[in-house]
């Protein structure tokens, strides 16, 4: 790839999905993340990182969905990689008032370095990406949730030393943070096991993808069957944004709530992630949570961890 000036340039780099991602990328992204975590241990979260992978860089953070996680997350690693940040609504941009999605990508292009989309559907970040000569890393969407995941992983490499032929259950709703779990099963090579209602049953489509890469991934209505010697629980929420049958949805899902019952159905060493926000007394109990075998709030620190790696490879500066 050449710019205009006829210059060689590396091809953009983004990161939509852990589809089409190399497996060897996604553990090195991990072992970047615990390498650059530990070099901070101690130190005030404004102090940059000693190699400032984003030096003199600006990244635009574009929101269609309120965040907490995703937005401080980013914002605060950039920093840490001694770049800076732009936070915007999509009512703060034209984008909100009918602009095309690819030009607004041209139009950034020339702005900002990359740019972190939390959108509402998942082909408003393809299209992005499409149109921009930028780096563009999927914040969040109604398909998929890869950061999320990456932090989920990191979470569970540091607790047991290892992601491979590790027993993970999922609980409640197919959505697009099990969908993201089910990217990974391959990748990383733990067995996955969705315990799920039938009208929550995750896409076909994952399945077999994650099936056909080698991703060993089971289906079942039971959540005695799915926690049975699981070392890994996971739940989200019943109800997301821009859902409008929660009363239903509640009625429905309510028998796969992760209980101190169910997880004591699990492996003795199992632990319990969720990716907040939480509704204790719906998908959880605060006896959960809150108890010995939750690492929730790891991993919502895992997050901006794992976020930098992502970053600094988009930049083509992973360690």
């Amino acid at each position: 790839m050449t710019n205009p000036s006829g210059v060689a340039t590396r091809p953009v780099r983004h990161f939509l999905d852990l589809w089409g991602m190399a497996p060897q990328t996604l553990h090195a992204m991990l072992e970047d993340a615990v390498a650059r975590k530990r070099a901070r241990r101690g130190w005030p979260q404004g102090r940059p990182d000693a190699d400032r992978a984003l030096d003199g860089r600006v990244v635009a953070l574009i929101f269609e969905k309120p965040s907490t996680r995703t937005r401080i997350s980013f914002d605060v690693g950039i920093r840490q990689l001694g770049g800076t940040t732009m936070v915007l609504s999509v009512n703060d941009m034209q984008l909100g008032r009918g602009e095309t999605v690819e030009d607004t990508a041209r139009v950034l292009s020339g702005f900002v370095d990359a740019v972190m989309i939390r959108a509402l559907r998942h082909e408003t970040v393809e299209t992005f990406a499409q149109a921009a000569t930028i780096p563009v890393i999927n914040g969040l969407t109604d398909r998929s949730h890869p950061c999320q995941i990456m932090a989920d992983m990191l979470t569970l490499k540091e607790h047991f030393g290892h992601l491979k032929g590790l027993k993970l259950a999922w609980l409640g709703d197919g959505n697009n943070v099990a969908a993201s779990f089910i990217h990974a099963s391959a990748v990383f090579g733990f067995d996955l096991t969705l315990a799920t209602p039938a009208q929550f049953a995750p896409k076909r489509a994952d399945l077999a993808r994650a099936e056909a890469a080698g991703g060993r991934i089971s289906l079942t209505q039971s959540v005695d069957e799915a926690v049975r010697d699981a070392d890994v629980i996971v739940a989200d929420t019943f109800v997301s944004m821009g859902d409008t049958d929660r009363e239903a949805r509640l009625k429905t899902l309510a028998p796969y709530a992760v209980t101190a019952e169910v997880m004591a159905k699990a492996a003795s060493h199992a632990v319990f992630l969720h990716c907040l926000p939480a509704h204790r007394g719906e998908e959880v109990t605060a006896e959960v949570i809150d108890g010995p075998q939750s690492l929730v709030f790891a991993e919502a620190e895992n997050r901006l961890h794992a976020q930098k790696s992502i970053l600094a490879w988009c930049f083509g500066a992973l360690r």
